[in-house]
């Protein structure tokens, strides 16, 4: 019979074998008990609270996933990768198991509100990656240096240099999930990629992930559809304009409170508003940065954008007003740089249509490049193993990547500017 007392004990040890039911990937387990307590921590736990696409879902409606979501299947993907290897008798201990484990749930834990539409808007001259380190290592001190041997992987600094490039390289579980699950998410099935047939063909020799030969159709399809990825998602004309829209917006409240100007704003967001936060006074400013940028997240930008919509600024009071709205610039792609007729006379329109400086146009008048390859031999090594021993290049034994076309790096130019005021 068990007694009161072991029944009362058993209800007090947390249950952290969880079972996660992913949309894209199924079930997913919690390996371990290490992992459960990473998820659980406050850091990982508002990447719920930033979309994974930015604002990709004002032009495709479903696309709402979080980062949260990359990161869980991330981390499945990296489950089913290690079990493969180890089927294939590549050595890799429960340490080293759980360490990259941890890196790839890491791997995104820097990002900002609205993920790259924002980077590096908030704090110049850091990217994600950077501050991902930085806050691993402050999840490091709180675990007590079990985050060690993550941390190495993570920077390519542990010596099974193999298990670096399953968190970043070519083919590594970030891009496998984020691939199918934008695409799964967008609706847009050219992006429909099979990673199960990627990781059972995954294997190590001379401590590089290489890709079995049998695998390279399924390697050629992943990448084909991460080309068609960028120009119908990431690189879309839509939502480039409302990306844009939100980074102008933010740097019009920026100016404003660096020139006294009252700019309503959550604390936090208060903190990068009301100063100049760089990589020159990171260190300076280390912790205090820190304790604001784990409290930000999208809705800090969305609480303060209805709220700007009102602002006696007109110029930050009109883009709030579009963005929250969804009106949404004009963009104009061209293979050519657009002449520099083109956009005076378009910084005329504007000022005529709509009554703004010359300054304040700045604001709504944009231009910029935008680039995408499937495929760089200089890039991309994707090394598939002939067997022997010997291992090739994708690109030498690819009959798909021998097109020109594919490896050629396509460049457009783009000029956005608001709606009725073009040329």
């Amino acid at each position: 019979m068990i007694r009161k007392t072991e029944l009362k004990l058993a209800a007090k040890i947390p249950n952290k074998k969880k079972i996660i039911n992913d949309p894209v990937h199924g079930f997913v387990t919690i390996p371990s008990e290490f992992i459960f307590d990473i998820i659980e921590h406050p850091y990982l736990q508002r990447l719920r609270r930033i979309k994974q696409l930015g604002l990709t879902h004002y032009v495709f409606p479903g696309a709402t996933h979080s980062r949260f979501q990359h990161t869980i299947g991330a981390m499945h993907l990296m489950t089913l990768a290690l079990e493969s290897l180890k089927n294939k008798d590549i050595d890799i201990d429960p340490e080293e198991e759980e360490a990259v484990l941890s890196a790839i749930l890491l791997h995104d834990i820097g990002h900002g509100p609205f993920s790259h539409a924002l980077e590096e808007s908030l704090i110049s001259g850091i990217n994600h990656e950077m501050l991902s380190h930085v806050l691993m290592n402050e999840l490091n001190k709180q675990f007590k240096n079990k985050l060690d041997l993550a941390i190495q992987i993570f920077n390519n600094k542990y010596s099974k240099k193999f298990l670096h490039q399953l968190v970043s390289s070519q083919l590594d579980m970030d891009r496998l999930d984020y691939i199918k699950r934008d695409s799964f998410f967008t609706g847009v099935t050219e992006g429909t990629i099979g990673t199960d047939r990627i990781i059972k063909m995954l294997n190590v020799l001379n401590d590089t992930l290489v890709i079995e030969k049998k695998g390279i159709y399924s390697v050629e399809k992943f990448l084909i559809a991460r080309r068609l990825m960028y120009w119908q998602v990431y690189l879309h004309k839509t939502v480039m304009a409302s990306e844009h829209l939100l980074v102008k917006m933010l740097q019009r409240a920026k100016s404003l409170a660096n020139m006294g100007t009252v700019v309503f704003a959550t604390p936090s967001l208060s903190f990068f508003l009301d100063q100049q936060v760089s990589a020159g006074n990171f260190k300076e400013q280390q912790q205090e940065i820190l304790k604001n940028f784990v409290n930000l997240d999208d809705s800090d930008i969305l609480s303060s954008a209805k709220v700007w919509t009102t602002h006696n600024d007109k110029v930050l009071s009109f883009l709030a007003q579009n963005l929250l709205d969804r009106r949404l610039p004009t963009v104009i792609l061209t293979e050519n740089r657009p002449e520099k007729e083109m956009a005076s006379r378009m910084k005329n329109n504007i000022m005529n249509s709509l009554g703004f400086s010359e300054e304040e146009t700045a604001y709504l008048l944009i231009s910029g490049e935008i680039s995408n390859s499937a495929f760089s031999s200089i890039d991309d090594m994707i090394q598939i193993s002939m067997g022997n021993n010997e291992t090739k290049d994708l690109s030498e034994v690819s009959d798909i990547l021998s097109v020109p076309y594919l490896q050629k790096s396509e460049k457009k130019y783009f000029i956005c500017f608001p709606k009725n005021c073009g040329v």
